[in-house]
């Protein structure tokens, strides 16, 4: 990457993060392999809406920016409702989740669509889950508002997202190791949503009924394995000849760093709103 812009709101450089699965899937990979403390996020999310919800079998259930369709297959599992959307859009990350939750017992239809603009009419969800991907949008706010008119009365959100400083010590590593000397500078991938911000965001629009914050915590057991992550993010400018090859960043890391396990932490932060009884 060498726009100074966010690349997660960067439009051309994040269209390219998902225009495979691969790369999501590496990146997941990487950090479910040294998590060390935290939930899995899909099944609080699921926990939230079991808690939350009156009658789940009767909901229509969205899950915006469902990805590879993780939390997609443990709605369908957990809630059960009545008809689920899976609704993203890159066709790759739409094609994954189509087939994580074949099978599912409930009606699941994957749609690909802009979270700014959803194909749902007006009133229709019970619940629609935005995790980890409203940093993607460059204001929150008139996805949160999308959001708010596809609720019914009394529907819920269910929002989830990631602190501003999430893996600050890579960003020190790698600014350690030489390889993107301006690596703490660059501008954090969850700066428009984040945990510090999130409430802020959708007070004005939607009523909060709950927030919870959550440490993550990783510990990558050594360069190769951090280096398994840096190449799947596009927060660093790194030469091209490394960016993607994990064996070369992780030549370039230990050729000015110690090669020792390395702890990382993030927070994740659930929250829920509701919708009043008016519009």
């Amino acid at each position: 990457m060498t726009s100074p812009e966010n690349a997660f709101t960067h439009p051309a450089t994040a269209s390219r993060l998902y225009q495979e699965e691969s790369r999501l899937a590496a990146r997941t990979s990487a950090l479910h392999q040294a998590e060390i403390q935290g939930r899995a996020v899909a099944e609080v999310i699921a926990d939230l809406a079991t808690d939350h919800l009156a009658e789940p079998r009767q909901a229509i259930v969205a899950d915006l920016g469902c990805g590879r369709g993780t939390s997609s297959r443990i709605l369908a599992e957990r809630l059960r409702p009545r008809h689920l959307l899976a609704i993203d859009t890159s066709q790759a990350m739409l094609t994954a989740a189509r087939a994580r939750v074949e099978g599912a017992p409930t009606r699941v239809t994957c749609l690909r669509a802009d979270f700014h603009r959803l194909p749902l009419g007006d009133i229709t969800c019970a619940v629609v889950v935005a995790a980890f991907c409203l940093y993607h949008a460059p204001d929150p706010r008139l996805v949160i508002a999308e959001i708010a008119r596809v609720l019914v009365a009394g529907g819920i959100a269910i929002m989830v997202t990631k602190s501003a400083d999430s893996y600050r010590t890579l960003d020190l590593l790698v600014a350690a190791a030489g390889i993107d000397a301006g690596a703490t500078r660059r501008p954090s991938l969850y700066g428009t949503a984040h945990s510090g911000n999130l409430e802020a965001l959708t007070a004005p629009i939607l009523s909060i009924v709950h927030v919870e914050h959550e440490e993550h915590r990783f510990a990558f057991t050594g360069l190769d394995h951090v280096a398994a992550y840096l190449a799947t993010t596009p927060k660093y400018e790194l030469p091209s000849a490394m960016a993607t090859d994990p064996d070369t960043i992780a030549t370039a890391l230990r050729s000015r760093v110690i090669d020792a396990p390395v702890v990382a932490a993030s927070t994740v932060t659930y929250l829920i709103a509701k919708r009043g009884d008016a519009p």
